[in-house]
């Protein structure tokens, strides 16, 4: 890979399809990608590793995120956590598809779970 950064839906779609394949073939535990945020909020990331996808998200979010889930029958949640010292939820999905249709679900996870705008920049942290 030599783009780790993008800003437009197709782009970023590219960027994580390609992210997703790298992964895969490195066969790494995971790979991270963060939204970039003002520098005084929490950033939202997401993790795949495999067909699993994680995240940490606020039950607003989880809401958003499971009706994301029904335009996505293949994509199901395997397992909630909520931590007790932790002012979130952990959320990890079987997302069994493609990497196109992962990285789709992982874009919209962004715009429409943790309520970003479809310019937000995304960033591949990990592979």
């Amino acid at each position: 890979m030599t783009v780790f950064d993008a800003a437009t839906p197709a782009e970023r779609r590219k960027l994580f399809a390609d992210a997703i394949t790298a992964h895969r073939e490195r066969d790494s535990a995971f790979l991270t990608i963060e939204a970039e945020t003002d520098p005084d909020d929490l950033a939202p990331w997401v993790q795949v590793s495999q067909d699993r996808i994680n995240t940490d998200c606020t039950d607003d979010e989880l809401d958003r995120l499971k009706d994301i889930l029904g335009e996505f029958p293949s994509f199901t949640i395997d397992e909630v956590t909520r931590p007790e010292e932790a002012d979130g939820t952990n959320v990890r999905i079987v997302g069994r598809g493609d990497t196109n249709r992962i990285a789709q679900f992982v874009d919209r996870a962004f715009v429409d779970a943790f309520d970003l705008s479809e310019e937000y920049r995304a960033w591949v942290v990990e592979i």
